[in-house]
């Protein structure tokens, strides 16, 4: 099989018309049955599924099969983002059936509010029949037609058990009307039913309440998917694209391309990622780094569209455009955490594919025992009913997805960006966070502090031959090397056959030299003699300063490879890093919530252990990781994880990558590599270490709703089948309850969106 037949697709696709946890589970049926689909995951809260698929299936039809599948299972397929793309409407947006039903039931409530103060009156069974049946018929249509679907799919849902139970409340009332026997206490005729006791309300107040229930769901659902909709409303209609003869013009942002001049004015919406190509502004970056304070810009800045700018006129020239945007992969990722199920999740799946058919039984066997029992065929449907209503598991499918929607949103406000759910759902587990150290806990811009040339060596001869061997290299170090170099005017030469050592330093030949830069490791593997430098080192790394040797080949450049004779240290170069602001604080903060927190470096142990203790790191007890190479992040991970708990692994470069993906919670730095962000399942929109800490909590937050949500779906549908199996609940209570624990699972989950870091 080649890799094309295993690579797999993915597509998004809108499901309109599910109210429950068994309708997922018959969607999720129904597109797994489509030929070619590998895996599908509906989404309850979002209305929404995503459908993996094998490369090899026909990806032109896809789409079409999959509609067509959601539409045989009796639901709506839409567009993916049709739940977004939907005008949010005022508060009381599709209240008008709900209210309507309330008017034609409050005549037959009334009778039940007076029962308490000894009035005893009752609408004549014509009434309660012409109020309690449009409600049934016209406002309860959904229910019937939902679960006729299910019914011709083999399965059953919230609606089947609605449906069965209001309607069977409507027919004994019907039947006790018209066909109740002389001295059964039920009167004939026209007067039939002006004494007896009818089930009409029960039905009619169901419908109502239930009705109710998913109305109140729908606005929650629509807050839950205001994080999204507040990143889609960041980004502006229209830019003004600067012609090659220096005229503006308004042009649709979807038209722009890498390359174009545009014009930003005072206040705007920056339209697209580019560079300052003139002026200078204050941008507010709040809504997409979470950083409340303006940041300022000047010519050859970065600025990210969807950001605001201030009071500045700025020509921004595009570099990334439409899907290549931060904000659209801010988007895709918030997205993609919220359509993802967590792993908890899958229980819940289990119940609901099992518990329609469950309650139907038992809805059976409380009517038949209660009957055997003599009640009565009245007494024992309408506790037959009351198991039905009570028992519908709308808040099961929305405990979860909801805590999700929200807690990951209101992490997106807060500039931390969580891919899925299942890194949501793992970083509450977290028991230790590795960091890599420079551009993570420090600034990652090191200076070069001193230049300790050897007995006999001029300073600013070494730190030409070492600034020229420097010149071509990105490195860190290598930059500050140049910096030194240019503030004392010395004037570099280019080198030859510069060539980088992955993971100790760089060689090359510098006027006629052969010379290495490199760390104290690859210089003793080199039989290097550092003993000059002895006390030197030992007081440079007790200062925490990460310490370079220079060393030169004996001979000419031309004999230096076959030489056997070991290089000559001439110099010892000393470069300090700053500690990130607020990384300290950052670190207590873990220690305080009982987290270890441990940092990774390439330096030598004594280097280290200097930087540690600035950071509030204690390396007695193991949280320093010194001498690691890029290489070996992954496996000092791995060590880690052997030692117990769940790890999380916090970087920023290309090379922190592995160790980001071999964590169980990768933690990337916006301000980092592309490819870290991809390798990690959370993304710190900015260099904020006190974003790390804040990650961590609103996971354990997320997590705690889940569980509380679950724990109250589940207490409603085990404790209120019981009490209505008994007698002990009426339908109308029954009802209520049910209407009630979905409203409460979303209000639960929503007052996630006051989280704060």
């Amino acid at each position: 099989m080649n890799d094309e037949n295993t690579s797999l697709h993915s597509l998004d696709l809108g499901v309109g018309g599910m109210t429950c946890a068994s309708c997922v589970a018959r969607v999720e049926r129904a597109l797994k049955k489509v030929p070619g689909v590998q895996q599908a995951a509906v989404n309850l809260a979002t209305e929404s599924a995503r459908v993996t698929y094998a490369a090899s299936a026909d990806a032109a039809s896809m789409p079409a099969l999959l509609r067509r599948a959601v539409r045989d299972a009796g639901y709506e397929p839409r567009a993916a983002d049709a739940a977004l793309a939907a005008p949010e409407g005022g508060p009381w947006a599709g209240f008008a059936p709900v209210g309507l039903g309330l008017l034609l039931c409050a005549p037959l409530v009334l009778p039940m509010l007076l029962m308490p103060l000894g009035v005893a009156w009752m609408p004549p069974a014509w009434v309660q029949f012409a109020l309690a049946t449009p409600v049934q018929f016209v406002l309860g249509a959904r229910f019937y037609k939902s679960a006729w679907h299910a019914l011709k799919n083999g399965s059953g849902n919230m609606e089947l058990l609605v449906s069965v139970g209001t309607t069977a409340a409507w027919l004994l009332s019907v039947w006790m009307w018209l066909f109740s026997a002389p001295g059964s206490g039920h009167a004939h005729g026209a007067d039939a039913g002006a004494s007896a006791h009818l089930y009409f309300e029960s039905a009619a107040v169901v419908v109502t309440l239930v009705r109710l229930g998913k109305w109140l769901e729908e606005r929650a659902k629509r807050q839950t998917t205001s994080a999204i909709r507040a990143l889609h409303a960041l980004r502006p209609e229209v830019a003004h694209l600067i012609d090659w003869d220096g005229s503006e013009k308004d042009i649709p942002v979807d038209e722009l391309r890498a390359g174009d001049m545009l014009a930003v004015r005072p206040g705007e919406r920056i339209p697209a990622d580019g560079v300052v190509a003139e002026g200078s502004t204050q941008v507010d970056e709040s809504m997409l780094t979470g950083e409340p304070l303006p940041v300022p810009k000047a010519a050859g800045d970065k600025l990210t569209g969807g950001a605001i700018n201030g009071e500045g006129r700025v020509r921004l020239q595009v570099t990334a455009a439409g899907s290549e945007s931060v904000l659209a992969h801010i988007i895709r990722l918030v997205q993609d955490a919220q359509a993802v199920k967590a792993p908890v999740q899958r229980l819940v799946d289990q119940v609901a594919a099992v518990f329609v058919p469950v309650v139907l039984g038992l809805a059976l066997l409380t009517f038949a025992g209660w009957w055997l029992a003599g009640l009565g065929v009245e007494g024992a449907v309408i506790r037959a009913v009351a198991v039905l209503v009570i028992a519908c598991p709308c808040a099961l499918g929305l405990a979860t997805p909801t805590a999700i929607m929200a807690g990951t949103g209101v992490a997106a406000r807060h500039g931390i960006l969580v891919k899925d759910a299942v890194a949501l759902e793992t970083a509450h587990k977290v028991r230790t966070v590795a960091f890599d150290k420079t551009g993570t806990l420090t600034v990652g811009q090191p200076r070069l502090l001193r230049l300790l040339p050897a007995p006999g060596v001029q300073e600013a001869g070494a730190l030409q031959q070492a600034a020229s061997l420097q010149s071509g290299s990105e490195h860190p170090l290598a930059r500050a090397v140049l910096a030194a170099a240019q503030q004392q005017g010395i004037k570099t030469e280019a080198p030859q056959d510069a060539r980088a050592v992955p993971g100790r330093g760089t060689q090359g030949v510098v006027q006629g030299q052969a010379v290495l830069i490199g760390s104290l490791r690859w210089m003793q593997e080199l039989g290097v003699d550092l003993s000059p430098f002895a006390a030197a080192l030992q007081e440079q790394q007790a200062q925490g300063a990460t310490v370079s040797v220079m060393a030169v080949r004996p001979g000419d450049a031309g004999g230096d490879e076959g030489s056997d004779a070991p290089p000559q240290a001439v110099a010892l170069l000393a470069f300090g890093d700053e500690a990130k602001p607020g990384a300290r604080q950052a670190i207590e903060t873990l220690h305080r919530q009982g987290i270890r927190a441990v940092m990774i470096s390439g330096d030598n142990r004594s280097a280290a252990e200097g930087m540690a203790r600035r950071l509030g790191l204690k390396p007695e007890a193991g949280e320093v990781l010194a001498d690691v190479l890029p290489g070996g992040k992954a496996e000092a991970i791995a060590r880690l994880k052997a030692a117990g708990g769940a790890v999380a692994m916090v970087g920023d470069g290309v090379n922190d990558a592995p160790a980001l993906a071999a964590a169980d919670v990768g933690l990337a730095m916006g301000s980092g590599a592309d490819v870290a962000m991809h390798a990690a399942g959370i993304t710190l929109m900015r260099g904020d270490i006190a974003l790390v800490p804040a990650a961590l909590d609103i996971s354990r937050r997320t997590v705690a709703k889940i569980r509380q949500n679950l724990f109250w779906a589940f207490i409603y549908n085990t404790a209120g089948i019981p009490l209505a199996a008994f007698g002990l609940l009426s339908p109308v209570l029954a009802g209520a309850a049910m209407a009630l624990s979905s409203v409460s699972v979303m209000s639960n989950a929503l007052l996630l969106r006051r989280w704060k870091p």
